[in-house]
């Protein structure tokens, strides 16, 4: 007896904590999983040692998002990681009790994720990416590098909570700058060419994406149909300047994961989501793609290059 209970004690002493991460697309980009396990490096933990992580990614197919949800579920993992309000949601759904950490979401009160920033109130925290003056500061930098602008569409789904917010902060910020606005909801893949087209018929100067993970899915063709149009876009996604978009100005999500560590932490050592606050970015980037510039004849001013945290060339 004593034997078995000594034998109980020590499997429980060597417990390894188990991560569980749901993403709806790709997942993490390499910047933004190597800054997370840095962070969780920084608390004594690695990866396959004293720790272990369980990646799930939908791919784009978001109807898998439940499935895989419960599946982490069933696994009985200690925190659940989501990357998107989408993620979020499956993971909302599939438990009450199991801890879930946002990597990054525009409006967590408008998703319905938690009560306040200050106060989740629930078994949800994490990071938001909403700082209001950023969506504003997107149409500045558009305006700032197309000469003459005067109109602009606007690419984004209604059905994304946290664009409600974004463009509110765009509509407000177009007249100061003498620009006006023309938005296209992309609810599924069949409205992003149609969309072009009807910025195309409005002689639309510039594109700024609003986001969502449809458009994260499809950022390829959209990359390809603002250069075939030859629109300067302002995209909302460090990856799609990466993957040929002209610019982008936004939270460095990979400095969210490597923050998103730290409630990890807080949480595997007892503390409950309703007690950690959801946070605000503090950290931004704006980068430039000459090579897309140069693709649509656009010159990029000197002024502006000077701001860029980096420049694609």
């Amino acid at each position: 007896m004593l034997a078995l209970c000594f034998s109980a004690e020590a499997q429980q002493a060597t417990k390894i904590p188990r991560i569980g991460f749901l993403h709806a697309t790709s997942g993490l980009s390499p910047d933004a999983r190597s800054r997370f396990l840095q962070g969780l490096r920084k608390f004594g933990y690695l990866e396959g040692q004293n720790i272990t992580i369980e990646y799930r990614s939908a791919k784009g197919q978001f109807e898998r998002l439940p499935v895989l949800a419960a599946e982490l579920v069933r696994l009985k993992v200690d925190v659940i990681l989501t990357g998107g309000s989408t993620a979020t949601r499956a993971a909302k759904e599939a438990t009450s009790t199991i801890p879930i950490v946002m990597l990054q979401d525009n409006d967590p009160v408008a998703s319905g994720f938690v009560a306040s920033l200050a106060r989740p109130g629930g078994n949800i925290t994490g990071l938001s990416t909403l700082r209001p003056e950023v969506s504003g500061k997107r149409l500045e930098l558009l305006k700032e590098i197309v000469p003459g602008l005067s109109r602009v569409a606007v690419l984004g789904a209604s059905d994304n909570p946290g664009n409600a917010q974004a463009l509110k902060e765009v509509e407000l910020a177009a007249p100061t700058i003498k620009v006006q606005l023309q938005y296209l909801d992309i609810r599924s893949s069949k409205d992003i060419d149609p969309a072009f087209q009807e910025a195309r018929k409005a002689s639309a100067d510039a594109v700024l994406e609003l986001g969502g993970p449809l458009l994260a899915v499809h950022q390829t063709a959209l990359v390809k149909l603002a250069a075939k149009n030859r629109l300067p876009a302002m995209w909302v996604r460090r990856g799609t300047v990466e993957a040929g978009g002209l610019m982008w100005y936004g939270v460095d999500t990979a400095d969210l994961a490597r923050r998103a560590a730290e409630y990890v932490d807080k949480i595997l050592k007892g503390t409950k989501p309703a007690d950690l606050p959801v946070e605000q970015p503090t950290k931004f980037e704006f980068i430039v793609n000459l090579n897309a510039a140069k693709q649509i004849g656009l010159t990029i001013p000197p002024t502006v290059l000077a701001r860029a945290d980096k420049v694609f060339r």
